[in-house]
């Protein structure tokens, strides 16, 4: 199993840097910065994406770019985990349409952080093509 580490350094207030192995992002709740819930669905986003196109590939299928939205809703009860996200996913210039839309299929049924989210929140998705 391939473990993974990062670490994360704050001033006494709420502004703080993520230190990865191959980057850093700046965290807190001003211009510039990135707020939990950003890095949460940002995580969701990229891992499918990565799944995505590992599939893609098998299948190969190529296309110019992907483009990804991701909406999310958190609940007010406490603890306000996620109430509903929904993931919307552009293809842009793809060689052929067909088999795609199994890909993004696959991509949630085998992307972990979209499963560990969805233990909590209403998971929706929708494919275009441009």
């Amino acid at each position: 199993m391939e473990k993974k580490e990062v670490s994360l350094k704050f001033n006494q207030g709420f502004e703080g840097e993520l230190i990865a192995p191959l980057g850093t992002a700046r965290i807190g709740s001003k211009e510039g910065t990135l707020e939990p819930y950003d890095m949460l669905l940002g995580a969701l986003g990229s891992c499918l994406y990565a799944t995505f196109l590992e599939i893609a590939i098998k299948k190969r299928i190529g296309y110019e770019g992907v483009d990804i939205k991701i909406t999310g809703e958190k609940r007010e009860e406490v603890p306000t985990t996620l109430k509903y996200v929904h993931v919307e996913m552009v293809v842009i210039k793809p060689d052929q349409e067909k088999g795609l839309d199994q890909a993004l299929k696959l991509a949630t049924e085998y992307c972990s952080i979209y499963q560990t989210i969805s233990n909590v929140a209403e998971m929706t998705y929708h494919l275009t093509f441009a």
